[in-house]
């Protein structure tokens, strides 16, 4: 354990004026200053490492009992401490926020993913300047930082090439490098990459090995090397953090092969298994009972048969992607050790940011933007039994069903978003520090959460809480340090007390107890909750019933209004409230009342610009829009590429030059694709070129008629059957004479780099705009009709 050698708590640490002799001439004797020393922490603060893997549920690892090989895990577990009772928020964002931060998730802007941002301080999306983020705290102390992996605490309206960066892991987030990406998910084999601030494209294709995870380790493991070999006496904080295992559900295929045949015993049975190893490994003890599968999980055996073995694929998938990940977080932890570094390196493996995602629909999904269109009901069970074999797959942009999810989780209730339940917020967590305690292979079951890992990183590096950094009064840790708890497996625990809450579905834990009520269902987006004072509210003693199985709300009232009133008087101290549990309406920053970087009915863009996000293009969904470009095309029949694309592979639209003829296509979620052709060819002289789209209206996700025009004169027109109502891509991107990761098209997939030149594109929407209509009831008519 590191000793604080000075007063940090004021960051920076202020410079000292030298008040010495000051003389003449530089050459005089007396001519004396003190050394510049580079600022380091103090001496003995270990190297840190925060492992933290996406979307897996406690029961998926081998570590913890599950079907999922993960020997990194086990590694680590064996030379370290077993956290069986550490928490999550039950999301991703709320998670990393809390995470970064040492505070709740709503105290930090956090209440739900970015992309939900209103303008109520608890989920503004904006982490205030009261609470710095833990690497600059770091950082200003004398550590290296580096960020490999997701960030999703950018809100939607700073995602831009311009900023402001404040919310950037290299701006405000106070790391030093950064490599990774921008988003909630991304495609593993093409995924839209940063380097600090600006796009980068990765230097393999899937076809060249490339993927994802591996990139991100392969830049970890080089920035570490080069920090030590550089500055071997300075520790450093590394954060790495995949996009693995959220989906889509990429792996090379001898990863998912390896588990072929493993689940065809169905969710229920491997629950079971897992339970049965959780007793026998005691990560639960003998008294634990498995609880109980929801009324809204099917059972395997009510799966239709034809379906069951994409369904046994969607797992066997998954399997592979989450060993693939924990072998190349081996080959981080391999290098550390491989340069003398494991020794004083505090290593947090935490195995998910919230319980196993739920979001794959009953079926699972071949692409899970359908769900969150709203649209999950086109993905019929023949459609999914003809793209099994594409699962996991460049192919596919897959999910698994909300069974294994749930089987993931075991044996607690529920999964990912329903911070009520354990299912939702449980997650396996090893600490692994061979210099700083002497217990090794134990297990700890003590209370923690996700706060308490910033405070924990400040004991042991000898560093007090800052309170002032950059001039700014900073309010308190809300997390404790887990440091009273590695060498000794019976200290009473310390934090006893924590509120949940996401999207309405809330609880808290104090001494043993825990008050829960669940308000919605993660897999039913149409669904309309009750109103949140009609919600039934559960009570479980957690120091006899460890599983959240055994509800006494009927038998102690008194016990339950207590705790009720305590997450009430929580949800106040750390802005809870107002709760919000609106769904598709948040997705409009109007609606929300969240800023929005493009405003107004057009759009000016140039040529270069590239991997835009959806949020930096204005929107062009549930309306009519024209898009025209200036351009000057090559001899008849020689022009070729994108003029603009939005969107990718799995959901997007395009316009387009192939041989001299100008196209639009519009792609919806890869399943169809209406492409409209001019019926003559671009001149040398042609100057503009304009596709414009009239919405049918009526509703969300209509049609409309498309109308191609050289000059301002009509040369084509087609149909567009239906379209996306909510968004196109999590990753893929919006780009300006090109078409960078999974192309729209598959007619210029190889080719859509433009060989004309572009002098400006202009987007313009009309004042047909529907998405006033997003409400679950609308988007409930829309999955309906198309079913």
């Amino acid at each position: 354990m590191a000793k604080a050698t000075s007063d940090r708590s004021v960051l920076p640490i202020p410079d000292r004026q030298h008040l010495g002799v000051i003389t003449f001439d530089a050459k005089d004797p007396d001519t004396t200053f003190p050394p510049i020393e580079p600022l380091r922490p103090p001496d003995g603060a270990p190297n840190v490492l925060i492992v933290l893997l996406d979307d897996v549920g406690f029961g998926a690892s081998s570590a913890f009992g599950g079907p999922v090989n993960m020997p990194t895990a086990e590694r680590l577990q064996a030379g370290g401490l077993t956290y069986t009772r550490f928490h999550t928020t039950a999301l991703c964002a709320p998670t990393r926020a809390a995470l970064l931060s040492g505070r709740n998730h709503h105290s930090v802007g956090m209440g739900m993913i970015t992309e939900t941002a209103t303008s109520a301080p608890g989920s503004s999306g904006l982490r205030p300047n009261t609470k710095a983020a833990l690497a600059s705290t770091l950082k200003l102390n004398g550590y290296s930082t580096a960020q490999f992996g997701k960030c999703h605490e950018v809100p939607p309206w700073q995602t831009s090439p311009i900023g402001p960066f404040d919310a950037w892991p290299t701006g405000g987030g106070g790391f030093e490098y950064f490599y990774g990406f921008i988003g909630g998910e991304n495609n593993q084999f093409y995924p839209a990459l940063y380097e600090g601030t600006s796009p980068i494209e990765p230097e393999k294709t899937p076809g060249e090995g490339y993927h994802l995870t591996e990139d991100l380790a392969d830049h970890a493991i080089d920035w570490i090397r080069t920090q030590k070999a550089l500055a071997p006496d300075r520790p450093f904080f590394a954060y790495f953090a995949p996009g693995a295992t959220h989906a889509p559900h990429h792996v090379p295929l001898e990863w998912a092969d390896k588990y072929a045949g493993r689940f065809a015993g169905g969710w229920d049975a491997e629950r079971e298994s897992i339970f049965a190893r959780q007793v026998e490994s005691r990560i639960v003890p003998s008294s634990a009972e498995l609880t109980k599968r929801p009324a809204q999980i099917p059972a395997w055996d009510e799966m239709d048969t034809s379906l069951r073995p994409v369904l046994e694929r969607q797992m066997e998938v998954y399997a592979g992607f989450l060993e693939h990940t924990d072998f190349h977080v081996g080959r981080l932890i391999d290098a550390i050790e491989s340069i003398g570094a494991l020794e004083n390196t505090l290593i947090y493996y935490i195995i998910g940011d919230n319980g196993a995602s739920a979001e794959g629909t009953v079926n699972g999904a071949f692409n899970e933007m359908a769900n969150f269109n709203g649209l999950a009901a086109i993905e019929t069970p023949e459609f999914m039994a003809a793209m099994k074999d594409k699962l996991g797959t460049e192919e596919a942009y897959n999910h698994y069903s909300v069974g294994w999810a749930w089987a993931m989780c075991t044996p607690y209730q529920w999964t990912k978003q329903v911070a009520s339940h354990w299912g939702g917020t449980r997650n396996g967590t090893l600490v692994h520090w061979p210099s700083g305690f002497s217990s090794k292979g134990e297990k700890r079951s003590q209370f923690a959460h996700v706060t308490d890992v910033a405070p924990t990183i400040l004991e042991v590096a000898g560093l007090p809480e800052p309170t002032l950094v950059n001039g700014v009064l900073q309010s308190p840790f809300e997390g404790t340090s887990m440091v009273y708890s590695f060498d000794d497996e019976q200290a009473p625990e310390r934090h006893d007390l924590q509120y949940f809450e996401m999207a309405g579905n809330r609880g808290v834990y104090f001494k043993g107890w825990s008050a829960v009520t669940r308000h919605n269902t993660p897999w039913l987006p149409n669904e309309v909750p009750t109103a949140l004072d009609d919600d039934v509210w559960e009570l479980y003693d957690g120091t006899t019933d460890w599983t959240q199985a055994k509800d006494l709300a009927a038998s102690d009232p008194d016990r339950l209004a207590a705790l009720q009133r305590l997450w009430l008087i929580e949800a106040v101290r750390y802005n809870v409230l107002p709760i919000d549990d609106r769904r598709f309406e948040r997705l409009n920053p109007t609606i929300a009342g969240r800023p929005q970087l493009i405003q107004g009915t057009s759009q000016v863009l140039f040529p270069g610009m590239k991997r835009l996000s959806e949020h930096s293009v204005i929107d062009i969904k549930n309306r009519s829009f024209s898009v025209s470009a200036a351009i000057t095309p090559l001899a008849e029949g020689q022009t070729n590429g994108v003029i603009i694309a939005q969107g990718g592979r799995f959901g997007g639209w395009s316009m387009y030059v192939k041989a001299g003829q100008l196209k639009f296509v519009y792609n919806l979620l890869g399943m169809q694709e209406f492409t409209i052709a001019a019926e003559e060819n671009l001149k040398t002289d042609t100057k503009q070129v304009r596709a414009e789209f009239a919405y049918d209206g009526g509703g969300l996700a209509k049609g409309g008629t498309v109308t191609l025009f050289h000059d301002g004169r009509q040369v084509g027109a087609g149909r567009v059957e239906m379209t996306q109502p909510l968004i196109f891509s999590a990753d893929d991107t919006t780009d300006i004479g090109d078409d960078f990761g999974m192309p729209v098209s598959a007619d210029y997939r190889g080719e859509s780099r433009f060989n004309g030149r572009i002098h400006v594109v202009q987007i313009e929407v009309g004042d047909d705009d529907h998405t006033h209509l997003i409400d679950p009831l609308e988007i409930a008519r829309v999955a309906t009709s198309r079913q």
